[in-house]
């Protein structure tokens, strides 16, 4: 039934293989089964993904008519996975960029022997499901990463190669490759188009990623129209300008072809591939090549319509018995991971260092003892940036903490960001634990989320506070997939100084404080900010904010566990408590300035410093209580937007806040004018009293 010419949408197609001979040897001694199994396993990949998007009246079918052949070529032909052990550290890693086409993940999990019934393809996009709208970490067996905004995934996936590039550099021994594995990406016209595209594509062309594979589903259409009304670039010449190796196939259905491409992209260890494969959109369809193929049901009739096409004779979500036997990959992928298993025994053998460094790693553990590198910092000492102090303990845990790597978006000087004993990762050398980002925030960001789940490493990138609206996106796929990335804010308020406010985050802090399982930490000193550290770096379920100040701060008195219920008394009150100042970072220590004054008025303030909103909020009540003394008045004080505070001072207590952007001067004069004096404080206190 394969072998005739099909009438579809108003084209005619040609099934890629008629002619063909089975059983192909092609380049790489990789062979192709017989002809007419494969073509019945994608069409059965396509009609699984068209039933589940008609069973939820939702979805996006488009994709996955036309990109079936490529994702099927890839996982039958190339990827090294374990369905019946998905966390297997050798594995291949995949990412569906275009989380849209989610029933193409879907049907592939289901059909290659992934703990996902044909009873959760009929749930799709229904509560309580293991098939969401858009592919969720985490949530489904068998993925890699959460995809949907578009640009990430594919970024992500160069985290990834970077992360296979770094630790075997790092951990490979000769004759013990334990970790060579490659990165493979489906891309679509909208991940090209975004503008974080640009900056990972670009690193990853410069870093000489050479295990990164991306399949671009170059189908011409988007949602709104072709692509050709807002999208002309030369994408092959702009890829190799970025030093990928560009590959083209000009019919996505052609099998033979996807398979030699990706074999020679293999074969090319000293770029990232880019293979251009020539799609229809919905392909088989009524609305095939056009706009309405992408984000709408095709409707029963038109589903019928599509598998007449196809010739595809079956009930809904059917599976015929020898595309279920041909697809299951758990034999090959339990022989696959038996062999890195038994390669590994030998690692463990001859490296048994090393290989308890792993362990520790790849498990998000910590040394014991490795707390003890923390530093500590002297009460009356002299003050100090809670910037400088974050550098001052990263280079003093580097050691202890083997997995720690990352770096800046071209500004490791005044992030502090930099592992100081080891050197960068350039091209070839994938060795050293500090990267050079470029002027790159939100790729930077995203490639993090894709070195967390890659395994093995602990991230942290870092940049200005006020930029972090450039790279808010990443830490909300943080939150979203559980990744204990560390974002390393720095310049954190009004308080950086002569810069100015294009320069001086207002409203940043509030927007990371409300992304849900994120952790935002904003230190008083250079003793909090060890606390802190160490907070992010035991923290596995989720991103950590550290949001560090320019300008250098007192030293307060240590008090690790206090920090580590997310707010503590820092100073009590002379006499009875009649007002409680709560502070956080750089204004800690005015609020003491203004408990001093307080004092000599008579007025008895209870200092305290809330590093952590988040830590705190989780305490139980009567530790909150024991802070936050029900009944007595509270002021809160922080150079930044108000709205988070109220929260904890109620509509009877005040906010000394920003309520505008701040203005260039010395630093000294800016929190002068906006407020953030003893004298204000003590203004304030007595106005609410």
């Amino acid at each position: 039934m394969f072998g005739a010419f099909l009438a579809l949408a108003g084209t005619t197609f040609k099934p890629a293989h008629e002619g063909r001979q089975p059983a192909r040897r092609l380049r790489g001694g990789v062979k192709l089964w017989s002809m007419t199994t494969d073509q019945l396993s994608v069409n059965t990949i396509r009609t699984l993904s068209i039933d589940g998007v008609q069973a939820a009246n939702s979805g996006h079918p488009g994709a996955p008519l036309g990109a079936a052949p490529m994702t099927y070529v890839l996982w039958q032909h190339f990827l090294r996975h374990n369905p019946r052990h998905h966390e297997w550290v050798g594995r291949d890693r995949f990412v569906l960029s275009p989380g849209h086409a989610s029933m193409l993940i879907y049907s592939m999990l289901h059909l290659t022997g992934y703990d996902l019934s044909l009873d959760e393809l009929r749930n799709f996009r229904q509560w309580g499901s293991k098939t969401p709208g858009h592919p969720e970490f985490f949530h489904t067996p068998g993925l890699d990463a959460t995809t949907g905004p578009l640009g990430q995934g594919a970024a992500m996936s160069v985290g990834m190669a970077l992360g296979e590039a770094h630790l075997a550099q790092r951990y490979n021994r000769p004759g013990l490759a334990i970790f060579d594995n490659h990165t493979y990406a489906i891309v679509s016209d909208g991940d090209i188009q975004e503008g974080i595209n640009h900056e990972v594509a670009s690193l990853a062309g410069h870093l000489q990623l050479g295990k990164l594979i991306w399949l671009y589903d170059d189908n011409d259409v988007q949602l709104d129209s072709a692509t050709d009304k807002s999208f002309t670039d030369q994408t092959s010449l702009r890829y190799e300008s970025y030093g990928w190796q560009v590959l083209e196939v000009h019919d996505g259905n052609d099998l033979v072809a996807i398979q030699e491409a990706i074999q020679a992209a293999k074969n090319d260890t000293g770029r990232p591939s880019l293979i251009k494969i020539k799609t229809i959109i919905g392909y088989g369809s009524p609305k095939a090549g056009s706009s309405k193929a992408h984000g709408e049901p095709l409707g029963e009739a038109g589903v019928a319509e599509t598998k007449k096409a196809l010739g595809w004779d079956y009930p809904p979500f059917t599976v015929p018995a020898e595309v279920a036997a041909h697809m299951d990959a758990s034999e090959r992928g339990e022989a696959q991971e038996a062999e890195w298993n038994t390669l590994m025994d030998q690692y463990r053998a001859a490296h048994p260092d090393l290989a308890a460094e792993l362990d520790l790693m790849l498990s998000r553990k910590l040394a014991p003892d490795w707390a003890e590198s923390l530093p500590s910092f002297e009460v009356g000492g002299k003050a100090q940036a809670t910037r400088a102090a974050s550098g001052t303990v990263i280079n003093a845990v580097a050691t202890s903490v083997p997995a720690l790597m990352g770096g800046s978006a071209d500004l490791a000087g005044s992030t502090k960001t930099t592992i100081t004993a080891e050197g960068f990762i350039t091209p070839g050398d994938y060795a050293p634990r500090n990267v050079y980002f470029g002027v790159r925030e939100f790729g930077m960001a995203a490639i993090a989320n894709g070195l967390s789940l890659y395994g093995g490493i602990r991230p942290m990138v870092g940049t200005f506070m006020v930029f972090s609206d450039y790279l808010k996106p990443a830490v909300r796929l943080s939150a979203i997939q559980n990744q204990p990335v560390i974002y390393v804010l720095t310049h954190d308020s009004i308080g950086l100084g002569e810069d100015g406010p294009t320069h001086q985050p207002i409203e940043q802090l509030a927007m990371l404080r409300a992304v849900p399982n994120t952790h935002v930490y904003r230190p008083a000193d250079a003793n909090e900010t060890a606390a802190v550290w160490q907070m992010a770096l035991e923290r596995v379920s989720g991103p950590s904010a550290l949001v560090l100040s320019r300008q250098d701060l007192p030293i307060l008195p240590r008090n690790f566990s206090g920090v580590q219920r997310g707010a503590y008394v820092v100073r009590e009150a002379q006499g009875e408590t009649q007002i409680i100042l709560v502070a956080s970072g750089s204004e800690v220590s005015i609020a003491i300035e203004g408990a001093d004054a307080l004092a000599a008025e008579g007025i008895g303030a209870r200092v305290v410093s809330m590093p952590s909103m988040e830590v705190f909020r989780a305490q139980d009540q009567a530790y909150r209580d024991s802070i936050l003394t029900p009944g007595v008045k509270r002021v809160a004080v922080e150079a930044a937007a108000a709205q988070d505070w109220y929260e904890w001072v109620g509509l009877e207590g005040a906010v000394i806040g920003m309520t505008g952007f701040g203005a260039s001067a010395p630093a000294k004069v800016l929190y002068e004018k906006f407020g953030f004096t003893a004298a204000n404080i003590v203004k304030v206190v007595k106005g609410l009293m």
